[in-house]
């Protein structure tokens, strides 16, 4: 690791940690402190304070590792996370259980999750929301009859991601209810995550980062060229097969998790790859650490500018990521 990596290390450390204080104490350290002295208070920071924000830094990581893995494997520095109908997906799941809310008895589960009911009801659409983004994704495999070409994949993506999406708005024009509902999942929502939320997003954001590290080396040769990496013994089949599942894990976690977040996905690999040097071992878990506090970062903001009122998460991520895209885009000559 070279020393620019060394000090990014160590600022993104720096910057999480801070984060975290004032995320789970609202006010910083002091704050921290006095609460960890009262019973009640303690119990509000370890109960929904700390796990809602750990789980904002870990929905960002995914959401980076799924872009930079997405911009590696098409070869394009505008692939994000969702590209391959997952987050289509999710939201079509989400609003079929919604519109069929009364027969379920979840009317606004997603929107409110006070008493034993509506957590369940949480739950049970966190889960569906979960296998409604590897339906999507499975859809996208099937039209594009495997993961072998490339911009087949890519194109067949696009095509899931506009008809399960016509099809979510088609289904909330039902229902007033299922459409407020809706909004903060649409919107991106971290208030509900809680401490098995996390867990799972810890599990799995290990595991695919401990498969993507593997295969960095096929990322770096696809970055040469598709005849180049077959050139090199690349098994390109194989190795698309994996990174998509690796690509549809973290996305339908994150979705699942705290819905569609705009931007982190997109802007977090453009914000490390000139430090990583094209090398992909470095730029996977640079961009998800960034990812990780770009997301914390806009949490902490929602919750923040407006008291008592919170922000939708996702608003905040696309002001920033696209504040940057637009200030790259004016620093960059045509």
């Amino acid at each position: 690791m070279n020393h620019r990596l060394m000090a990014l290390a160590a600022l993104l450390a720096m910057a999480a940690l801070a984060l975290l204080s004032l995320g789970m104490g609202a006010e910083g350290w002091q704050a921290l402190w006095r609460a960890w002295g009262d019973a009640g208070q303690r119990a509000i920071v370890l109960d929904i304070r700390a796990p809602r924000t750990l789980g904002a830094f870990l929905v960002g990581a995914l959401l980076g590792l799924g872009g930079a893995v997405a911009q590696g494997l098409f070869r394009n520095p505008l692939a994000e996370p969702h590209l391959l109908g997952s987050a289509s997906g999710a939201g079509l799941s989400m609003a079929l259980a919604l519109a069929a809310g009364p027969v379920l008895g979840w009317p606004a589960a997603w929107a409110s999750a006070e008493g034993g009911a509506g957590l369940v009801a949480r739950l049970g659409l966190t889960a569906l929301a979960f296998l409604g983004a590897l339906g999507g994704v499975a859809l996208t495999l099937v039209l594009a009859r495997g993961a072998a070409q490339t911009l087949r994949l890519l194109l067949a993506g696009v095509v899931v991601g506009v008809v399960l999406g016509a099809l979510t708005q088609w289904l909330m024009l039902w229902s007033a209810e299922a459409w407020r509902a809706m909004q903060a999942f649409m919107l991106g929502n971290t208030a509900l995550l809680g401490w098995p939320a996390c867990a799972l997003m810890a599990a799995v954001l290990a595991l695919a980062l401990a498969l993507a590290l593997a295969l960095a080396p096929v990322l770096d040769a696809l970055a040469l060229g598709e005849d180049t990496a077959r050139s090199l013994g690349v098994p390109l089949g194989l190795a698309r097969g994996v990174l998509v599942g690796v690509l549809a894990a973290v996305t339908a976690a994150a979705v699942a998790q705290a819905g569609l977040v705009a931007f982190v996905g997109l802007v977090a690999p453009h914000l490390v790859r000139g430090l990583t040097r094209g090398r992909h071992r470095a730029l996977l878990w640079a961009a998800s650490a960034v990812g990780g506090v770009l997301m914390l970062l806009s949490d902490v903001l929602a919750r923040g500018l407006l008291p008592p009122q919170e922000l939708p998460v996702g608003v905040l991520t696309a002001v920033l990521g696209g504040g940057y895209l637009l200030w790259l885009l004016h620093r960059r000559p045509a």
